[in-house]
């Protein structure tokens, strides 16, 4: 499997690794600069050249997995019988420098319903690192055409084009997922709220309207739904900063992506 790959599937899972790089090589050693090698919780791939380096590479990535807001960092390897080392000696001749890059778990948001704010909001979501998945029962919002301002994303962006029940890609969302509801239809909001709240491992939950809205939705959950009020209380509704009154789409979409990002650091992602 290819370096690419290898983090590809790290980030598919939503496990952290670290990146190792040969960046630089003075004299004789077992890879040219550039090889790498991919760590993650309990597998490794690729090589940096086997013995010391790497035994010593593979000890400090997941270290380094498992500290907060870790940094990439450079080490250094002579590779002569006159080194202590902890893994054995490696008599090469030459000198190794390695650069190690965490590789976080980066943050994901679903957003239901693909409208004018929804759309906005994907505009400035798009430019973060992370996955972002839209999910709308309209095909006309969902065309080629339309979301092609978002065809320069630095996220990776799953569209879910659901024609009946879009509750349903709740339970293949990621743990941790933000979860957004403001589709065109309070019913379906409704009905979201509800497979929300009984979807284990989610992210935040926020729903888009008016206070009227909210307090029949929050009747409704605790009578037909059943949810008792700690449980309801998970739904953050109004979404975004407070003290942001404008109601145009792009002003809404403002307050709520600068809400996410504050949220994301309280993750960690």
């Amino acid at each position: 499997m290819t370096w690419v790959a290898a983090v590809a599937r790290l980030r598919a899972r939503r496990e952290p690794g670290a990146l190792v790089t040969v960046a630089a090589v003075r004299g004789h050693a077992p890879r040219k600069a550039g090889a790498k090698l991919v760590v993650g919780l309990t597998e490794t791939w690729g090589s940096i050249g086997g013995g010391n380096i790497e035994a010593v590479a593979i000890d400090r990535s997941r270290e380094l997995i498992a500290a907060s807001g870790a940094e990439p960092e450079l080490r250094e390897f002579a590779l002569n019988d006159k080194v202590t080392n902890r893994h054995g000696v490696q008599c090469c001749g030459g000198v190794v420098t390695v650069l190690t890059e965490p590789l976080p778990v980066v943050p994901a948001v679903a957003i239901f319903g693909v409208g004018h704010v929804g759309l906005e909001l994907a505009r400035l979501l798009a430019r973060h690192h992370l996955d972002l998945h839209l999910i709308d029962t309209r095909p006309d919002v969902l065309t080629d055409e339309r979301l092609g301002v978002l065809a320069d994303a630095v996220a990776e962006v799953h569209v879910h084009h659901v024609p009946l029940l879009p509750e349903e890609v709740l339970a293949d969302l990621a743990p941790g997922t933000h979860v957004l509801i403001m589709t065109h239809d309070h019913a379906e909001d409704a009905a979201l709220c509800d497979a929300a709240l009984r979807t284990p491992g989610l992210g935040s939950i926020g729903l888009i309207g008016s206070a009227p809205k909210w307090a029949r939705f929050r009747k409704r959950l605790a009578t037909e739904g059943g949810h008792d009020d700690s449980t309801i209380d998970r739904i953050k509704t109004p979404v975004g900063i407070p003290g942001i009154t404008g109601k145009e789409p792009a002003t809404i979409a403002v307050s709520i992506a600068a809400d996410l990002l504050r949220a994301f650091e309280g993750d960690g992602g």
